[in-house]
């Protein structure tokens, strides 16, 4: 399978502004290392393999363990995440896979024990962000790692 199109380049004034809300994003009240395990697990549930790929390395580059990496998967079995992680997780793929009567409220409680409004507002936008990346990495089948040295990737050392 190769790429199909480059979505940056034909529709580049969505994507610049794409990229700043991303960026902003990063800059919002979720910490790093939390952004890092909603970016993967979202891109997990997905298929997003650019993304999988692009979200580990990043949190291995700053200094995420590689069994929690290996555990986002089974996060819920996983004794290796601590409870806003978890309820950072169960938010993520509430919101990732929405059911059909919308986001339980047994997962909202747990996640308001965790976090304030304001986190939970901007954890909910990480959230959309990082659906809507995996939807156009997917749809147009980035390759895994094509990006590695632009962003700065390939100091991961996971090549």
């Amino acid at each position: 399978m190769s790429q199909r199109l480059d979505y940056q380049q034909q529709s580049p004034d969505l994507f610049k502004k794409f990229v700043e809300f991303s960026l902003q994003v990063k800059k919002s009240s979720i910490e790093p290392s939390i952004l890092d395990l909603v970016n993967i697990r979202a891109s997990q549930l997905n298929g997003c393999a650019f993304c999988v790929d692009m979200h580990v390395k990043e949190a291995t580059i700053r200094g995420e363990r590689p069994l929690r990496l290996h555990h986002v998967a089974i996060w819920r079995e996983s004794t290796l995440f601590a409870p806003r992680e978890r309820a950072a997780l169960a938010w993520t793929e509430a919101l990732t896979q929405l059911p059909p009567q919308g986001v339980p409220d047994d997962v909202y409680e747990r996640v308001r024990t965790q976090w304030s409004e304001k986190e939970l507002s901007d954890l909910s936008y990480a959230v959309m962000a990082i659906n809507a990346w995996n939807r156009a990495n997917v749809a147009f089948r980035s390759v895994p790692g094509s990006l590695d040295k632009p962003f700065g990737l390939d100091k991961a050392n996971l090549a």
